[in-house]
């Protein structure tokens, strides 16, 4: 519990004290002056609610008047104007409960969801001058080498040079299982070194750290509105100064034409008041939306915003990418073949190949650059062999290695070139090579399909996902067979990133008013796709920067099945949002029928107000409790 809710837990105990004495001493005395009573009343009235009239006051000085800190003001100053003085103290008491669990509930949720993304390091021990220092992980530079022991905090990305570890990630990807990680490991920022030391060097500073960029998401996330949250603001803003009027007009209106009896009516109007506070929607909706954001980070799951979680649940198509999304992205060079005219060994072909990828982190590349090494029996490459290196979205690069102009990339990159080549049918991924303008041969690098992908694909349908959409860069015979394997029915490949975005043009067009397509991808020629999307998601476990920055949700580890998961977790937000909005108009409309009639007393008017806020409140935190599906 906070300062400031222990402060407001006591002036409540302290002012329901005084306020039980005053009562007692009223109805029990007698020959006591009423004004002394009077005060005891006021004492009680300003300890419990003195923070609300100072809002109120400070509103209204500063233009901000129709608020809930007004109506209570005015319903509770009536009340003492109209001689109810216990009545006065109860309402605002009962008032300041009702706000008192509210407060603690969306602290708790906050606290929960705070403690979850409490990844952020504290400090960074940096070796320089052959010394370990502790400083702040921003003032760490690439290049450098930080010591990170056991039980502490990997404050950087970078590369292990130094010992071997296990790692807990369960903050960053949902996932129990800690990782191995070996010499020459790639960690990130935020996961825990559980077992042993190890000597880290970075490769990103820390405002481009993993762990700062998922801080970023989750603190900006707010600002992001659905509609719901944003027809509530409205709703509020033309809401209470209708209730104002209405409780104007039923306070002076009825006894001009009925009775005369003002204070029966005035009764009435302030009860009427209390009533319409609309906190239960203002707060609790919100809280639903941020209880569903914090519930699917529990999983590894990143929302960057409610109204992303709100379009996720009207998905109707999704379009899924090929490698890194629904398979491991993790290749291996399963066949080389010279071609006959260019007379060069197997090994010698695979060598051109990897010195042109040298540059490149594409994970076909780090499959070219690994089986060279490991057939070189080389570390590293010799730079002064490697000159300009140019990438060609979509078809591949274009490097100069020994002084001569290589081209390595798929059969576009040789028709673009007009490269004379020996096309083959082979199953995966097929790299051709040409050296200034001469073919020299074919690659077939093998990918594999991730363990869920299947899963991912069936509960998708099960979820009501009208069309599943498979849209890869690779060739037909690849992709055709993942697609097949996974039972997805339409297929797209061979497509540039411009033929991407060309794809998910025509499937916008195709869906309904209300439905949305979502797009699932990893690399940086996904990022234009994820971003024309209207819910762009990203793996993030093996994603590109350039499409995290572009998605609007990121699934922190490499499970696909976790895009249905983050759609059952946007549909039973907004099923509780909705319950919310119903439960609190329906229950706020009856109790202001009964005040206006004169059933309702200023009793009732507080669970109105303050019982309904509570109740809604309480439904909107199971949106924090979230279940994986069976």
């Amino acid at each position: 519990m906070t300062k400031k809710l222990k402060r407001k837990l006591r002036n409540i105990i302290l002012g329901a004290i005084i306020f039980a004495c005053a009562c007692v001493v009223e109805h029990s005395a007698s020959g006591i002056n009423a004004n002394l009573i009077l005060g005891f009343f006021l004492v009680a009235y300003f300890i419990i609610g003195g923070d609300v009239v100072k809002k109120a006051g400070n509103n209204i000085v500063h233009g901000r008047v129709m608020d809930e800190n007004f109506l209570m003001l005015i319903a509770t100053v009536g009340a003492f104007c109209v001689g109810d003085n216990a009545e006065a103290v109860a309402v605002m008491l009962f008032y300041q409960v009702g706000e008192w669990f509210q407060s603690y509930a969306v602290n708790k949720s906050r606290k929960s969801i705070s403690d979850l993304m409490d990844i952020r390091p504290d400090y960074a021990n940096v070796i320089r001058d052959g010394k370990e220092e502790e400083v702040d992980p921003e003032e760490v530079k690439i290049g450098e080498t930080i010591v990170v022991k056991a039980g502490e905090k990997i404050p950087l990305d970078g590369v292990v040079t130094k010992g071997n570890t296990t790692v807990d990630t369960m903050a960053l990807t949902g996932e129990s299982v800690p990782r191995d990680v070996i010499l020459g490991d790639d960690v990130i920022s935020g996961c825990i070194n559980l077992t042993s030391v190890i000597e880290i060097q970075v490769t990103k500073e820390f405002e481009q750290s993993t762990v700062a960029k998922i801080l970023d998401l989750v603190e900006n996330a707010s600002s992001k509105k659905a509609e719901a949250e944003n027809f509530i603001s409205k709703f509020a803003k033309y809401y209470t100064p209708t209730i104002v009027v209405l409780a104007v007009m039923l306070a002076f209106l009825p006894p001009l034409f009925i009775d005369g009896q003002y204070f029966k009516w005035i009764y009435r109007a302030l009860s009427f008041l209390v009533i319409s506070c609309p906190c239960a929607l203002v707060i609790s909706i919100p809280l639903s939306f941020f209880g569903g954001i914090g519930g699917a980070s529990r999983e590894g799951i990143l929302v960057k915003g409610s109204n992303y979680l709100e379009i996720l649940s009207k998905a109707s198509i999704v379009v899924m990418d090929k490698t890194g999304t629904l398979t491991k992205g993790i290749f291996k060079v399963k066949e080389i073949h010279p071609s006959k005219e260019s007379n060069l060994s197997e090994e010698k072909l695979l060598e051109l190949t990897a010195y042109s990828e040298s540059y490149s982190n594409h994970p076909i590349s780090k499959s070219l650059k690994e089986a060279y090494f490991e057939k070189a029996k080389e570390k590293e490459f010799a730079k002064e062999r490697i000159g300009e290196i140019k990438e060609i979205s979509g078809y591949g690069v274009e490097a100069k290695i020994d002084g001569c102009v290589i081209c390595v990339g798929n059969d576009k990159l040789m028709e673009k070139y007009q490269i004379s080549y020996e096309m083959t049918q082979a199953p995966g991924t097929v790299i051709y090579v040409a050296k200034e303008n001469q073919y020299l041969g074919y690659l077939v690098i093998g990918d594999e399909i991730k363990s869920d992908s299947k899963q991912a694909v069936a509960q998708l349908k099960k979820a009501g996902v009208k069309e599943i959409v498979m849209l890869t860069g690779d060739r037909v015979a690849a992709a055709e067979a993942v697609a097949g394997e996974l039972g997805i029915k339409k297929v797209f490949s061979e497509l540039l990133p411009g033929d991407k975005v060309d794809k998910v043009e025509e499937l916008l067009a195709q869906k309904g008013e209300k439905e949305a397509l979502i797009f699932v991808g990893d690399g940086i020629n996904d990022a234009p796709v994820l971003a024309r999307a209207d819910v762009g998601i990203a793996m993030g476990g093996l994603g590109q920067d350039a499409a995290i920055e572009a998605a609007d949700i990121v699934i922190m580890t490499d499970e696909p099945s976790k895009i249905a998961r983050a759609m059952e977790i946007s549909k039973k937000t907004l099923t509780i949002v909705k319950q919310n909005i119903v439960f609190a108009i329906g229950i706020k409309v009856l109790v202001l029928i009964l005040a206006a009639v004169g059933i309702a007393s200023m009793w009732l008017a507080i669970f109105a107000d303050v019982g309904v806020a509570f109740l809604a409140i309480l439904n909107a935190m199971r949106t924090l409790k979230s279940k994986s599906a069976k």
